[in-house]
């Protein structure tokens, strides 16, 4: 699977408490299993952005919907695929 990563903003998302923020990231996912999706990981950061969201999908079209997804539920954000330090080191010494 290939991996992505979200950088995510609330700013027009109205999050009443705790509860429904954590309640937030079981229907991503689950919703992202549809999608053939996975959610690996996620992290409340500080700066510009709130969240970063770290998932892993078969191919661009299931990035896309994961990524869709997320702004369904109220979550903009910017999504990137990521590759391993290690793994872009082996792509550098191919050149």
């Amino acid at each position: 699977m290939n991996r992505y990563v979200s950088l995510i903003e609330l700013a027009d998302r109205d999050v009443q408490n705790t509860q429904e923020l954590a309640s937030i990231w079981g229907e991503i996912r689950t919703e992202f299993a549809e999608h053939d999706a996975d959610l690996v990981d996620s992290y409340a950061i500080l700066g510009e952005q709130d969240f970063l969201v770290v998932f892993e999908a078969d191919d661009r079209e299931g990035a896309f919907k994961a990524a869709l997804t997320l702004r369904r539920h109220g979550l903009d954000g910017q999504t990137m695929a990521a590759v391993e330090t290690d793994e872009f080191a082996h792509l550098v010494d191919e050149i």
